[in-house]
């Protein structure tokens, strides 16, 4: 990033957003400034300097994972911790690629895991490896990283299977659009650090926060139209409205918009490997399916804010959807459902996927209904909007 301001257009505005901007306040030379369209983010210096103080990013595995690629671009030591399970998820990818170019990495309880004290430091390696089988977000991070360095190209060689390459594909055309040249070839992404040219970045809205009501949609047979994101986004979790599609739904796609009616529903089998942060949506969904719905290739959901794989099983189970699971995948055999409180694990995305059947089903409860806060913090008055529009019951 080039000294100066830019503008963050469009951005969610919630607590992981919250977090990842005190985060970046509390680096010397930098600030954050909320703003009626979104953020404003000044820099004094192309240098930054580590907080004095550990950052804490709450629950936010996103920001924490970009917050260890900044951490090492700042002159001195920058400690990132967060929540008890923040601290249990998984880092090892991204603070061992760190440790091969000569970052200094210190983990201060398990091994692999936050908190890390990063010491920031001149890379002079230009090749750097990284894993693609647990997180996209370590290779984004990588390639933040990257676009700060003095000197390049750097070429980033990502290893293995590459889950979630969608949000890869996103990082990699958000600095091209930004005048930071990255290119692919083959599994290797090639950086070219520079400055950012332009003083406003623009965010379409968010597919994770829109499939809830393509789910409300799909289970009531009403009819929903999403404004701002269409066919050409490269976020994955759009996908969700073809599988939608393939379950009996009306879809009407265009380059800016989504349109979705409920039809009677049937189950599909399905790889969401592109798309796992809307897994449990379309598990809810496939509740009230005709016939099985098979998910698959969904390892990486067991680190995510919980083990998302058991918490989709285990609360189906709980509302009486007879629903089996693996290391890598769900079978949800639809059935009757029996109201039940869902337990939320803490989870944003576990509360919000089960909601949609309480558009359906009377008495079903949410334990913790505050935890949505996380990633979309109206997300309750938006489902009252849905229900006073489409007739459903309170």
């Amino acid at each position: 990033m080039r000294p100066g301001a830019t503008e963050v257009v469009g951005g969610l505005k919630c607590d992981d957003t919250y977090r990842l901007s005190e985060a970046i306040t509390a680096f010397d030379g930098l600030e954050v400034v909320e703003t009626e369209r979104g953020f404003r983010v000044t820099r004094e210096d192309r240098r930054v300097g580590a907080p004095a103080a550990p950052i804490h990013m709450g629950a936010a595995g996103t920001p924490a994972r970009f917050m260890l690629g900044f951490s090492a671009a700042a002159e001195g030591a920058t400690v990132v911790t967060g929540t008890e399970r923040l601290c249990e998820r998984p880092m090892g990818d991204i603070l061992d690629t760190l440790r091969s170019v000569s970052i200094g990495v210190e983990c201060r309880a398990l091994a692999d895991c936050l908190p890390a004290r990063i010491t920031g430091g001149t890379i002079t390696d230009t090749t750097w490896t990284i894993r693609g089988d647990v997180s996209s977000q370590f290779t984004s991070s990588l390639l933040l990283l990257a676009s700060q360095q003095p000197s390049g190209p750097i070429r980033v060689e990502v290893t293995g299977n590459v889950v979630s390459r969608p949000y890869v594909d996103m990082t990699i055309a958000m600095m091209n659009a930004n005048g930071i040249d990255v290119a692919r070839e083959g599994e290797a992404i090639v950086v070219q650090p520079g400055r950012v040219q332009g003083d406003t970045i623009a965010v379409e809205p968010d597919a994770s926060g829109m499939s809830y009501f393509l789910a409300a949609a799909a289970v009531t047979g009403c009819e929903v139209e999403i404004p701002g994101i269409g066919k050409a986004s490269a976020q994955g979790d759009v996908g969700l409205a073809r599988a939608f599609e393939r379950m009996g739904c009306t879809l009407e796609m265009g380059d800016d918009s989504i349109r979705l009616k409920g039809g009677p529903l049937k189950g599909i089998d399905i790889d969401m490997e592109t798309m796992p942060d809307v897994v449990l949506t379309l598990a809810a969904v496939a509740a009230r399916a005709e016939g099985p719905t098979r998910i698959t290739n969904i390892a990486n959901l067991r680190v995510k804010e919980c083990d998302r794989i058991h918490a989709a099983a285990a609360e189906l189970q709980r509302l009486g959807v007879d629903c089996e699971e693996g290391e890598d995948w769900l079978v949800i055999n639809p059935g009757p459902i029996t109201p039940a409180e869902v337990h939320t694990y803490d989870d944003h995305r576990v509360a919000m996927a089960f909601a949609v059947l309480g558009l359906v089903v009377d008495g079903i409860g949410i334990e913790d209904p505050a935890c949505v806060a996380k990633s979309f913090p109206a997300f309750w008055d938006e489902l009252a909007r849905f229900r006073a529009h489409h007739g459903q019951p309170a």
